[in-house]
């Protein structure tokens, strides 16, 4: 049997603000656990969120007392709806009164889902138009070709197994990926 839950989740922007009204609107919806952190919204890495999306299942709710509560962006909050609309978890917003169960809130999640890959198109778009804006003028974009002799140096100095990674990278002027690679073509016989 399956049982679905109610999630809170409550977040202020610094310690010493206070939880205390989101919370209070929270417990009117008997959430059945109610996530809390004191981190500024401007961060991508919130552990209380991360947990709720690590634990919360299809079928769970999750209540917010706003959006402005949930997301660091429009953008961010466009892809936290998704990711939850996705995972088959109902999202209810009290300030907002957003609720994807009813079909106002599929349509206001639409309405963003929109948004979102309209942002998206317009991003290819424009690196589109640069790329052949550049081209126009002679340029190829693309990252600068990496010296041979800087290749050479890094994997002589990776196979004397005497120099770390991060030593190899400072004293060749390569990047770790390029490193990595060029070791996985050797690898390979490329």
């Amino acid at each position: 049997m399956n049982i679905n839950y109610v999630y809170g989740y409550a977040r202020v922007s610094t310690q010493q603000q206070e939880l205390i009204r989101q919370l209070d609107m929270l417990k009117q919806y008997n959430c059945t656990e109610i996530l809390t952190e004191k981190i500024s919204g401007t961060k991508a890495d919130r552990p209380e969120l991360n947990r709720l999306k690590d634990k919360i299942r299809p079928g769970d709710t999750l209540i917010i007392e706003s959006f402005s509560r949930l997301g660091r962006s429009t953008k961010d909050l466009i892809e936290l709806a998704e990711y939850f609309e996705n995972k088959g978890v109902k999202l209810m917003s009290i300030k907002e009164n957003f609720d994807t169960n009813t079909p106002q809130g599929k349509l206001m999640l639409t309405v963003f889902q929109a948004f979102s890959q309209f942002e998206r198109d317009l991003i290819a778009q424009r690196t589109r138009e640069g790329l052949n804006s550049a081209r126009a003028r002679g340029r190829k974009g693309g990252r600068p070709k990496v010296k041979e002799k800087n290749i050479e140096k890094a994997l002589k100095l990776y196979d004397s197994k005497e120099y770390s990674v991060s030593e190899i990278v400072v004293m060749s002027g390569i990047s770790q990926a390029t490193l990595y690679r060029y070791i996985q073509k050797k690898k390979l016989g490329m």
